[in-house]
């Protein structure tokens, strides 16, 4: 993902393709959403934990975006404009299930101590499929220690540890002065960091929990669905080798290079909207995609 500090080339090509897609040119309308579609998909799926509604949230957004391009005015740059957007809508939108079953460190503390523990691997099988199950229950847990944060805390920490973006744009984007995004921020990642180095197994070995441990009980409470992998999905090949790496740099969440961060909690890739609402755009189709009729 690009670095989010500013790129005046980017910035000028940015603004051509505003011109060329207010007047009409559908190619460059695209060619704009893409580019924010990685960044509104990765906030919006980290923040609800559900691709679904992910996937929703971002359509919501480009359609946002696309509608309202007369708008922007060039005051910020136009992907400051963009993200704006998004932040705002992720930040108002209803609350995803998995945020109403979430409710605190408290309420998942409570529920990883109540999961039964059992060796997936001697039930299923020690197979490349087992190891991607394992590596699915891995990242939903990880997700759920974001739940455990407010939207404003988990906003604030997604902006400044896993999309890359610099506390000026940040604090921008969240219409707050960069030292308050920078305590928000420091507090969020001290929460977090003190929940995993007291509960979790591979932080720490006298702590009990295991990640291929809980993956029946994730499978049963329905936060797994072996048939519907939200998050590990694509990375049959490769999950074997990964999840040692992975792990081992989740015993060092706190204090490390962004790099490794963005490794512990990766981009997801986003799927292909931009070309969809750039065709809906102008056209009567728009209006019944979002149910205005």
């Amino acid at each position: 993902m690009q670095n989010s500090q500013r790129n005046p080339r980017q910035e000028t090509l940015d603004e051509e393709l505003v011109e060329h897609a207010t007047n009409g040119d559908a190619n460059a309308l695209q060619q704009l959403l893409g580019r924010q579609q990685t960044f509104i998909f990765n906030l919006a799926f980290y923040m609800l934990h559900s691709r679904e509604d992910a996937e929703d949230a971002m359509q919501e957004v480009l359609v946002k975006i696309a509608t309202n391009l007369s708008h922007f005015k060039g005051a910020s740059s136009f992907r400051t404009w963009a993200r704006k957007i998004a932040v705002n809508h992720v930040i108002d939108m209803r609350r995803s299930r998995p945020e109403k079953v979430v409710t605190g460190f408290d309420c998942y503390s409570e529920y990883l101590d109540g999961a039964p523990d059992a060796d997936v691997f001697a039930e299923r099988g020690d197979t490349p499929e087992t190891a991607l199950l394992v590596e699915e229950s891995r990242i939903s847990c990880t997700m759920g220690m974001l739940l455990c944060l407010d939207r404003q805390q988990r906003v604030v920490f997604l902006l400044g540890e896993i999309l890359d973006t610099s506390d000026s744009i940040a604090a921008e984007l969240l219409d707050i002065s960069r030292e308050n995004f920078r305590q928000q921020l420091c507090r969020a990642r001290e929460q977090l960091s003190n929940f995993i180095s007291g509960r979790c197994g591979l932080m720490d070995k006298a702590n009990l929990c295991r990640c291929a441990r809980k993956t029946s009980a994730f499978i049963r409470d329905g936060i797994v669905d072996p048939s519907r992998l939200q998050f590990a999905r694509g990375h049959l090949e490769t999950v074997a080798a990964e999840a040692r790496s992975r792990s081992e740099l989740f015993l060092r969440l706190l204090g490390k290079s962004q790099e490794e961060m963005r490794r512990l909690y990766p981009l997801f890739e986003a799927p292909e909207v931009a070309r969809r609402v750039a065709s809906l755009v102008g056209s009567g189709e728009l209006k019944f995609a979002l149910n205005l009729n």
